[in-house]
């Protein structure tokens, strides 16, 4: 799959594609949906699937401090895009200038000029231009005045809920990471690099990674989880714990994974930390001794749920 930052990167001698647009943060059931309907059309048609999002969220600029939790990274969603087999990845900065585009120079510009799309296909809920201002209907129009077809898909949903990001990030904000798999489609994971922390789990009898999330990570709410410690190929069960660990007077939230049954250097490693199920809230204990007796049941109760 190609991967192009800003237009000027497609390649010259791009021919017409099928586009599907979003921020496709999640990369969820919903968005896997978009993205194979514009793969599938792509094929049916002899054309190349090209998936367009942006990059800060939207959010960000049209209001400053507002960034909603990411539930990806952006290369994160560049593999998730991969694996849902489109042919190109188009990350467009969102500037004030394309905020305040309107939805016709923003069709002729990014679908007509560079993109040569020949179908678009978005969701039902699909906005874009200056405000908002333009809605599916007006995407219908443009694409009858320049050429190109467009397919709305209705939203997922299951059970009266609807599968989005938001829906999404309030799970994992709840701690219901069953929940949030069923609707992305797989289980929630963060990334980051493996950094030095105050080495108490190792003194504890529990040596942890302490693993620094990029700003907006969505993390779970504050508790154990049992989850998977990914290095490379190597997919580790690990006991997970999300807070500011209140028993020694924390403050700063942070996100450590006891490794099971495996005691290596994991420092200045990039992994990523998948949350299967959560095991307890985050609880101050009076010593340590009850806080070792419960990190052993934790622990425990990891293998049983991971089933190792």
């Amino acid at each position: 799959m190609e991967r192009w930052r800003g237009l000027e990167a497609v390649p010259s001698g791009w021919g017409r594609s099928v586009v599907t647009i979003g921020v496709f943060d999640g990369v969820h059931r919903g968005h896997r949906q978009l993205i194979e309907r514009a793969v599938a059309r792509g094929r049916e048609r002899g054309l190349r699937s090209v998936v367009v999002t942006f990059d800060p969220h939207p959010a960000e600029l049209v209001r400053p401090g507002s960034h909603p939790a990411a539930l990806t990274t952006l290369e994160r969603r560049a593999d998730l895009v991969e694996e849902a087999g489109a042919d190109a990845f188009c990350v467009i900065p969102f500037t004030n200038e394309l905020a305040h585009m309107k939805p016709a120079e923003f069709a002729h510009e990014v679908l007509v000029d560079t993109l040569h799309a020949a179908n678009v296909v978005v969701g039902t809920n699909f906005t874009f231009g200056y405000k908002a201002a333009g809605d599916i209907g007006t995407l219908r129009d443009l694409g009858v005045r320049f050429g190109f077809q467009v397919e709305a898909l209705d939203l997922i949903t299951d059970d009266g809920v609807t599968f989005s990001s938001t829906y999404i990030r309030s799970c994992i904000d709840a701690g219901d990471m069953e929940a949030a798999a069923a609707a992305l489609g797989r289980l929630h994971r963060v990334d980051g690099v493996v950094v030095h922390g105050d080495k108490r789990g190792r003194e504890l009898g529990f040596p942890t990674a302490n693993v620094a999330c990029a700003l907006h990570t969505a993390l779970p709410a504050d508790g154990v989880y049992a989850g998977w410690f990914l290095l490379g190929e190597r997919r580790l069960a690990a006991a997970i714990s999300v807070g500011s660990n209140p028993t020694f007077s924390g403050k700063v939230r942070t996100v450590e994974a006891y490794v099971l049954d495996v005691d290596e250097d994991f420092y200045g490693h990039e992994v990523g930390i998948e949350f299967a199920h959560r095991l307890r809230g985050q609880e101050r204990f009076d010593g340590i001794d009850p806080l070792i007796e419960q990190m052993n049941a934790d622990v425990e109760r990891t293998r049983e749920l991971l089933g190792v």
